[in-house]
C-alpha cells in the first residue's frame, strides 16, 4: 500500500520531489550525489541513499537494471501528481497563442477543434488528442466528393456546424451523377434529422425496395450509411502531432513502446473508450502508466478534460498523450486552459 503525503517526513518528501523533478528533466536514473547538489537542505549522498532505499521499500522508487541511481515507480508519479504537484499558470505568450484561436470566428467545429489540437500538441510538446462531439442535433448537408476509381469522401454537415468526413469504397462504374442522384436522395429524407432517424427511414425503404433507385445509387447510399455504423456511441476522435512522441527517445526500450503506441493512437478503439469515459468525469483526469490498460506496456500518460457548451453539457474531451515523465506542472494548465476556450467557441 502507498503511503500518504502525511506519512512521509519532510526530508523524505523533498528528496522524493527533488528525484522527480530531476527524472522529468532528464529521463536519466537519479543518483544520491545528484540529489545532494540539488536539494536545499544539507544531507550526505549516504544519507540521501538511506532514504531513497526506504522510499523505494515503500514502492515510490526502483532501480533500473545495475543503474546506481532511481527512478519513480507509476505509482510514485501518482503520488507526485496527486499530491506534491504544484500546478504552475500559462505564460502570457502561451495565452495569447491559444487565445488566438478565438479569431477563427465562422470555423465550423471540426476545425476548431483540430486547431485546437494541433496547438495543444506543439505547446506541450506531446500527441494532442480531441474527442468532437457526438452528432446529435439534426443534419443540414450531406454530399458525395468522387476521389477516384472505387473511393468516395462522405461530407455531412448538422445544424450546429460539425462537419464529418468519412472515406467509403464504392462500386466500379460510379459517376459524378450517380454520385450526385445518392446525395440528393439521402438528403430529402435526413434534412431537419438527427442520423439515426435518418438511418432508419433509409434502411426501411432500401430493404422494401421503395426507393426508387437503380442498382449503383442504391449501393451508394448502402455505403454512405454503413460508414457511420456505430458513431452514435461518441464523437470522432482527432489525433495531431504523434511525431513528437519520438523528439525525446533515447533507448531502444523507449522506441519500443512508443511504437506499441502508435499501434494503439492507429487504431483509436481503446483509446476512444477512455476518452469516452473521461467524459462522465468532470475535470482534469490524469491516467498514468499502468493505471491503464491503454499505457501498460507504452509506458506513457494521458491528461484529458472534457469541455462543456453553453449549456454547461459535456459534449467532448481534449488532452495530450506523452511520456510518463510529461511535465505535468506545465501541462495540467493547459489542457484545462484549452478546454473552456474550446467551450466558449462551440457555444
Amino acid at each position: 500500500m502507498l503511503l500518504s503525503v502525511d506519512e512521509l517526513n519532510k526530508r523524505s518528501l523533498e528528496i522524493f520531489r527533488e528525484l522527480v523533478d530531476a527524472y522529468v528533466e532528464t529521463g536519466e536514473p537519479v543518483g544520491s550525489r545528484t540529489l545532494s547538489r540539488r536539494l536545499n537542505i544539507p544531507l550526505s549522498p549516504a544519507t540521501i541513499r538511506n532514504i531513497m532505499a526506504d522510499l523505494e521499500e515503500a514502492g515510490l522508487l526502483y532501480a533500473p537494471h545495475t543503474s546506481a541511481g532511481r527512478l519513480p515507480t507509476d505509482d510514485g508519479l501518482r503520488f507526485f501528481v496527486h499530491g506534491l504537484l504544484e500546478v504552475g499558470d500559462l505564460s502570457e505568450k502561451e495565452r495569447d497563442h491559444i487565445d488566438q484561436l478565438c479569431n477563427g470566428s465562422g470555423q465550423s467545429v471540426s476545425s476548431v477543434l483540430e486547431e485546437a489540437t494541433t496547438v495543444l500538441s506543439g505547446l506541450s510538446k506531446c500527441a494532442g488528442l480531441v474527442m468532437a462531439p457526438k452528432t446529435e442535433a439534426p443534419l443540414k448537408h450531406l454530399e458525395f466528393v468522387n476521389l477516384g476509381p472505387e473511393r468516395a469522401l462522405v461530407v455531412l454537415i448538422n445544424q450546429d456546424g460539425v462537419v464529418e468526413n468519412r472515406l467509403i469504397e464504392v462500386p466500379k462504374g460510379i459517376t459524378p451523377s450517380i454520385l450526385n442522384e445518392a446525395a440528393n436522395y439521402i438528403s430529402s429524407r435526413l434534412l431537419g434529422r438527427t442520423l439515426n432517424q435518418a438511418k432508419t427511414i433509409i434502411n426501411e425503404e432500401l430493404t422494401h425496395h421503395q426507393a426508387h433507385l437503380n442498382e449503383l445509387t442504391a449501393k451508394v447510399v448502402a455505403a454512405g450509411l454503413a460508414v457511420w455504423a456505430g458513431g452514435e456511441q461518441g464523437g470522432s476522435l482527432i489525433v495531431k502531432g504523434q511525431s513528437n512522441l519520438l523528439n525525446d527517445v533515447t533507448q531502444v526500450d523507449d522506441l519500443n513502446q512508443i511504437r506499441d503506441l502508435f499501434q494503439i493512437l492507429d487504431t483509436k478503439e481503446v483509446l476512444h473508450q477512455l476518452l469516452d469515459a473521461s467524459i462522465k468525469a468532470d475535470g482534469i483526469q490524469i491516467f498514468i502508466g499502468a493505471e491503464n490498460n491503454l499505457f501498460k506496456l507504452s509506458g506513457c500518460s494521458l491528461v484529458v478534460s472534457p469541455y462543456h457548451n453553453s449549456r454547461q453539457q459535456i459534449v467532448g474531451a481534449i488532452g495530450v498523450i506523452g511520456p510518463a515523465r510529461m511535465n505535468y506542472g506545465r501541462i495540467i494548465p493547459l489542457v484545462d486552459y484549452t478546454a473552456k476556450m474550446i467551450g466558449r467557441l462551440i457555444g
